[in-house]
């Protein structure tokens, strides 16, 4: 009869044993185990492959030189062989010694043995007969530990059970009994082990097998290049490539120190009147606030009210002669254009350009006083400008990252959309008033804007762009659409809104279907499985992984199978 060898490798376990056991299709199994026994050094390990081997109908011999072995397949009742060509043989089981250990106890100290020491109980050697030596080997060799029928006790052991011989002297018992207490420790500690190994089996052959299975296909490129119209709220128009987007705002106020450099006296203004007499027009002259008057010395003085000087109502001539105050004249206060004592002057004329330009009038102002200096630094409309432009020139980049963080749905930005809108700057203090200390700011209320596409509405553009470029027999499909490899340019605002070009490039090869290779290689093993998908056309190669090294046949539940595709450029 045939039989089958396996050679045990030291790194091998007990499952992967049983497993090329199971796989041999002979009835004669040997196990060649290496110098160091590893796995079988286990007395539970040897019961599993007996009890697997006697399940299967397979003869199981282990072939070993290794005295430790011999005696653990003796009590496992598997036969054991010093070479392959010798017979087979099941080892004796090696002679049990009665040791002095915390596990044995002496009946002689027990309760019942001080009750025998009490005892005037004697026996003579010539009363009683010796107990029957085989009655005592047949009485050990009925105890069954592992229920599993009557245990062999080989002849050693009944020598060493030989009865005592009985004298005069009162009979002590020297047999020693058992620690019942902690062998039910051990036996319930091999229980527990034993349950935690077959829910170990029971996960590690149902729950835990997985697989992956990757596919290298051949693929071709699909470029996409088109330009978009960017729509707001405007719903996607495929037909018109009309896009929805959405923008995001921020507003925040922008500001820039600067340096006044002008120098201006900003002490007190010098007052007074000016008569204005009507000696040429019937008409009366409405003179009104803020008219300049220019003194004989060349100094601006401004009116502060508005007065109408009446028309010339006698004789001209006698109202230019005449120094007199008359009834076509009236006064109105004026002040210095500018701060300074130097606008502290006597009477004088005063000519008036916006009232001499048609009319005669006489002109004559009283003395100008009260007038001081205090030069100070204050701003001046060069200032802003010069402000104006570094306000323009700040960094906004931390702006387009704040507002770029705020697209958190997979967004595709458009860059070059970024827009500013600055109101108008305002001055602190305004042009022409002092700054303390020549420090003065700048400031503007500015709105900040970033648009983006949705990526549902620029995967819609993506995938009937793609389509359109498949085959229409259904050998083909597409695997990637270029999503990621997405290109935004060209930004230009128009009167409708704005356009933007879009570019990208997707990928497209056999139509495979994922569920159906789970169905495919449902219970197979890794070459069988892999010469399935290999024979689909444009198949480049194929990879499982399984989920732990014990695992070589993909799972038949398809909700344990990952399928993932890996693209190569055909």
């Amino acid at each position: 009869m045939n039989k089958d060898i396996i050679y045990i490798d030291t790194e091998d376990d007990i499952t992967e044993i049983i497993g090329k056991i199971k796989a041999s299709k002979d009835k004669i199994v040997a196990l060649v185990p290496p110098k160091r026994t590893g796995v079988l050094q286990s007395a539970v390990n040897l019961r599993l492959l007996a009890r697997m081997a006697k399940n299967g109908g397979k003869n199981l011999v282990i072939v070993t030189n290794n005295k430790a072995l011999v005696a653990l397949t003796a009590a496992a009742k598997i036969p054991v062989a010093k070479n392959l060509q010798s017979k087979p043989e099941i080892a004796e089981i090696a002679a049990l010694e009665i040791d002095d250990g915390e596990d044995i106890i002496d009946g002689a100290q027990l309760p019942i043995g001080e009750l025998v020491k009490t005892t005037d109980y004697t026996v003579a050697s010539s009363d009683v007969d010796a107990p029957n030596q085989k009655d005592v080997v047949d009485d050990l060799g009925s105890i069954n530990i592992d229920n599993e029928g009557p245990q062999y006790v080989p002849p050693s052991l009944a020598n060493s059970l030989k009865p005592q011989p009985i004298g005069e002297k009162t009979v002590k018992s020297k047999l020693k009994v058992p620690d019942f207490p902690t062998f039910r420790k051990k036996l319930f500690l091999g229980i527990a082990v034993g349950i935690l190994f077959i829910i170990f089996l029971i996960w590690a052959n149902v729950y835990a097998p997985a697989a992956t299975v990757i596919i290298t296909t051949k693929t071709e490129t699909a470029p996409v290049s088109m330009t978009l119209q960017l729509g707001g709220a405007t719903a996607t128009d495929l037909n018109k490539n009309i896009v929805q987007t959405v923008s995001k705002t921020i507003k925040k106020d922008l500001s820039v120190d600067f340096t006044a450099t002008s120098q201006k006296d900003l002490g007190i203004k010098a007052t007074g009147t000016v008569n204005v007499k009507n000696c040429d027009d019937t008409n009366p002259v409405l003179i009104p606030t803020g008219t300049r008057f220019t003194s004989s010395g060349g100094l601006v003085f401004t009116s502060t009210s508005v007065i109408t000087v009446p028309g010339l109502s006698g004789s001209a001539s006698l109202c230019k002669s005449s120094n007199a105050t008359s009834s076509n004249s009236r006064d109105v206060s004026v002040q210095a254009e500018e701060a300074g004592a130097t606008y502290n002057i006597p009477a004088t004329y005063y000519t008036s350009a916006a009232l001499t330009s048609t009319r005669v009038l006489s002109m004559n102002g009283t003395v100008m006083q009260n007038g001081t200096s205090r030069m100070a630094t204050v701003v001046t409309q060069d200032d802003i400008l010069k402000a104006g432009q570094a306000l323009v020139d700040l960094s906004t980049n931390d702006v387009k990252q704040q507002l770029t963080k705020q697209f958190i749905n997979g967004e595709k930005v458009i860059s070059d959309s970024f827009n500013i809108d600055r109101a108008d700057a305002v001055s602190a203090p305004v042009v022409g008033a002092e700054a303390i200390g020549g420090k003065a700011k700048l400031t503007s209320a500015t709105t900040f804007t970033l648009t983006a596409i949705a990526k549902s509405e620029l995967e819609a553009f993506l995938r009937n762009a793609i389509n359109k470029q498949i085959a229409t027999d259904n050998t083909q499909r597409v695997y990637d659409i270029g999503y990621d490899k997405v290109i935004l340019s060209g930004y230009l605002k128009t009167d409708t809104g704005a356009n933007v070009n879009i570019a990208s490039t997707g990928k497209i090869g056999p139509n495979i279907n994922p569920d159906n290779i789970k169905k495919l290689v449902g219970g197979k093993q890794f070459g069988d499985a892999q010469a399935l998908i290999t024979r689909i056309k444009g198949v480049s190669s194929v990879d499982i992984k399984f989920s732990y090294f014990w695992v070589n046949t993909v799972p038949t539940d398809v909700k344990k199978v990952d399928v993932k595709f890996i693209l190569k450029d055909a």
